[in-house]
């Protein structure tokens, strides 16, 4: 709050001491020499912008002191007002004043939005997939080429600035998000988001990079959810690829880098309505209905289970992993949630 009234203030304080100017000289030319509320704006004026035209009226000796002190401290002022405002539309102040606002009016209507600590190879391909599956995101990074580039249909939702900072953090909505990813090169910088995210929203999904060996136990004890380490998980999805190609590029197809028509979706025990609460996966009838499939189960313990039973039931904490494609699992979630 206190930066924001600092930012007004920079932008609008040229007119506020040219307004200053205009209210002292009008009142005091009406005060002193009874002039009107025009003349003595318009004897304001020429002499705030010595512009040398004549008076309007003879003026008193009190009206000629008057003017003599309103000249002398009007000359700097005005000067100053004038080259500032000018700096403000030929450095493109003004434009970049405007968007800033545009982008924290737009953020603070955000809700349930992801947030992307950093916006290197990893945070670009997360934006990618979010923007794949139309989640809303904002981006942070402190490299101002890099966020000037970005123009994806989020573009509107890029903040410049260091991610690790608690400032940032609320302008990006920390308070109504509902994930954050941190994708920046140095653990300790991930690990100090990971500790002021879980801090000031700790209902959030956080999922941090890490690079060393060793960081992603710290980063989990500070509250990350789930680490990522790109160079162990490419070798491995690599090794993989040798082994069991066709099993690794099925996988691929059907998690979140795969094709547009074929879905992985993770339904949870809040998101049913209330009457479909506690049922067995056969009483739900997600395959009769509309044709997607269970494959896994979640149980409140946090097991896995792949292929349940059909008298598993769908207790508090607990989750259904389904497969399908857009359609059948946009027909599931209407089902479900009814």
């Amino acid at each position: 709050m206190i930066k924001l009234l600092k930012e007004y203030n920079r932008f609008l304080m040229p007119f506020y001491l040219m307004n200053g100017l205009l209210f002292i000289g009008t009142v005091g030319y009406m005060t002193i020499e009874g002039f009107s509320f025009m003349n003595a704006v318009y004897m304001t004026v020429i002499t705030v912008a010595t512009v040398g035209y004549g008076e309007v009226q003879t003026l008193s000796e009190a009206g000629r002191i008057f003017t003599i002190f309103l000249i002398m401290t009007s000359f700097g002022t005005f000067a100053y007002a004038v080259s500032s405002i000018t700096r403000l539309v030929t450095d493109g102040e003004i434009n970049r004043f405007i968007k800033q606002r545009r982008v924290k009016k737009t953020i603070g209507e955000l809700e349930g939005h992801v947030i992307i600590c950093g916006y290197g190879r990893n945070g670009r391909q997360a934006a990618h997939v979010l923007k794949k599956h139309d989640k809303r995101f904002v981006v942070i990074d402190n490299n101002d080429k890099i966020t000037n580039s970005i123009t994806h249909k989020f573009s509107d939702l890029v903040l410049t600035g260091d991610a690790t900072s608690d400032e940032m953090l609320h302008a990006a909505g920390i308070l109504k998000c509902s994930a954050l990813i941190t994708t920046l090169p140095a653990d300790a910088d991930n690990l100090f988001i990971v500790v002021t995210a879980r801090f000031l929203n700790p209902k959030i999904t956080i999922i941090s990079r890490a690079s060393d060996d060793g960081s992603d136990t710290k980063l989990k004890i500070a509250g990350a959810n789930n680490v990522i380490m790109p160079d162990r998980v490419g070798g491995a999805h690599m090794a993989s690829l040798v082994m069991k190609p066709d099993v690794m590029e099925f996988i691929d197809k059907i998690t979140a880098q795969g094709g547009e028509n074929i879905n992985l979706e993770e339904i949870t025990f809040d998101s049913l309505t209330d009457s479909l609460k506690s049922k067995t996966l056969k009483e739900l009838e997600i395959r009769n209905k509309s044709g997607a499939n269970i494959i896994g189960f979640k149980t409140a313990e946090g097991e896995f289970v792949v292929n349940p039973s059909a008298d598993t039931k769908v207790i508090p904490n607990s989750k259904i992993f389904v497969l399908g494609t857009f359609d059948q699992i946009k027909k599931m979630k209407s089902i479900l949630s009814e």
